[in-house]
């Protein structure tokens, strides 16, 4: 466990027996009135914000400036169950108190969002209060107050991999314990992105609601599985009954996935952060990173695998047997919700699920046979690193190629596996004068759905979308 935790654990101890338990998880504060009155004036004030996350109306402005001295209030009364974030909560008081005493226009939570750090107290439990004017990322786009309680999940063997080869100091896994309605959708992630401030700061932490990941996880895969005929093998079916073990599968799933986004042989920017790409892109990013994690697990498990299991720590056998947990839950998740999740106007996570699937298939590791789905997991392994090697290959060429360049070779590749749209002007090959022009050229001639579902996909897509649907709001005790 890493020292900053270590010292954290020390100083936690210390004060009254009863706040410490409380500190040590947020779910006893579902019930209590001033978390019930911060979130019953959150959700007031909501709909007297507009999108920006100001309250433009002179009618509105008294009631917002008394749903917003409930809310600090209620922030006063719950500030000594999080000692640990004594600092942000002072911030955030002075925030609120600032916009409503300028006259509820954009909302600035710079100072507060500073403050905020939950990334030093990665401890298994402990428990956040998060209040910010924010847009919720597959949920609402507008900047409105929400309130989240949430807590950390941080098992001792993902402390050990962050503290050894797999560093990765601004993740932070977490799940809900309650929220106001703009997570009560398909959101997944708190953000610091997503907060209204006046301007962007170095941004230090990320976090992941990891139950909803695993509770989604477990129907979906349990619908698609009886759907499609496919025997489970014994531990992946464990995880469909077992919502602790599938959210720290992915856990470590997510650790891994994060840091590999700025590390291999990359395209300058492999976020492509404020530039107009081929959606087709980021859908290779993405596969990248998950399948650096499924490369990374196959290691580790054989790794630990070739040892004596006398001879193993306690964490290392958690490792062990996550690892191959985590290959199940990344081919799972790419082939049966990613591929039919979302509309198919530029759905990248979409066209990676569809890449990852007629791949395994192709190589011949899964067959669709006598309208059964049955897969070779022995030979898996191969077969999966072998695409995420062809991937990173074109990372590594493309430092030496022109943007554009890049562009048509990932399409090339692309098109090897998964078939295009038959209108697709890219599959006729583009014209002289979009080759000569600038990259907007290029991107305005790619279909909104260049990848269309195939007939697979469109069967089992009509079956799903119920299952799918349901999932929205779902946390881990659903």
């Amino acid at each position: 466990m890493s020292q900053s935790v270590s010292q954290f654990d020390a100083e936690a101890i210390v004060g009254e027996p009863e706040v410490v338990e409380d500190v040590r998880g947020a779910r006893g504060l579902v019930g209590h009135p001033g978390w019930l009155r911060l979130k019953a004036a959150a959700i007031a004030l909501q709909p007297l914000q507009v999108k920006d996350g100001s309250v433009p109306e002179d009618g509105d402005k008294h009631a917002a400036k008394g749903h917003i001295a409930e809310i600090v209030d209620a922030i006063a009364e719950l500030a000594p169950f999080f000692p640990h974030d004594s600092a942000y909560l002072d911030a955030l008081t002075a925030d609120f108190r600032r916009w409503s005493d300028e006259g509820l226009g954009v909302p600035d939570f710079l100072d507060s969002l500073n403050a905020f750090q939950p990334q030093q107290h990665r401890i298994d439990g402990l428990g956040h209060l998060v209040v910010f004017p924010m847009y919720t990322q597959n949920g609402s786009t507008d900047r409105l107050v929400e309130a989240v309680l949430v807590e950390v999940i941080w098992p001792e063997f993902v402390a050990e991999l962050e503290a050894g080869d797999y560093g990765n100091k601004l993740f932070v896994p977490i799940r809900f314990v309650d929220f106001t309605p703009g997570y009560d959708t398909n959101s997944a992630v708190l953000f610091p992105e997503t907060v209204a401030m006046r301007e962007i700061p170095t941004f230090t932490w990320g976090a992941i609601f990891q139950d909803r990941e695993a509770a989604r996880y477990r129907r979906v895969v349990r619908a698609a599985a009886e759907i499609t005929k496919l025997d489970l093998p014994a531990d992946a079916a464990r995880m469909l009954d077992d919502q602790s073990l599938t959210e720290e599968t992915f856990v470590m799933w997510d650790l891994i996935h994060d840091r590999s986004h700025m590390r291999g042989d990359l395209p300058f920017d492999p976020f492509m952060i404020k530039q107009r790409m081929p959606f087709f892109l980021y859908s290779l990013e993405e596969l990248r990173c998950d399948l650096t994690a499924f490369r990374e697990s196959v290691k580790l498990e054989r790794e630990l695998s070739a040892l004596p299991n006398g001879g193993l720590t306690d964490a290392q056998r958690q490792v062990r047997d996550h690892a191959h947990l985590v290959q199940y839950a990344i081919i799972f998740d790419r082939i049966f919700r990613f591929a039919i999740t979302g509309s198919r106007v530029r759905n990248y996570d979409g066209l990676g699920g569809q890449l990852l699937f007629a791949w395994m298939h192709q190589h011949h590791v899964l067959h669709w046979t006598d309208t059964q789905l049955t897969i070779d997991w022995e030979a898996v392994p191969e077969v999966v690193v072998a695409l995420s090697d062809r991937i990173n290959e074109l990372y590594w060429r493309s430092i030496d190629r022109p943007k554009v360049a890049h562009w048509l070779a990932a399409y090339e590749m692309l098109t090897e596996t998964v078939t295009p749209n038959p209108a697709s002007n890219w599959a006729r090959g583009l014209p002289d004068e979009v080759l000569a022009g600038p990259p907007k050229g290029y991107t305005d001639q790619v279909l909104d759905d260049e990848f269309p579902l195939s007939m697979f996909y469109e069967a089992l897509s009509k079956k799903m979308i119920g299952v799918i649907e349901s999932t929205a709001g779902i946390r881990g005790d659903d």
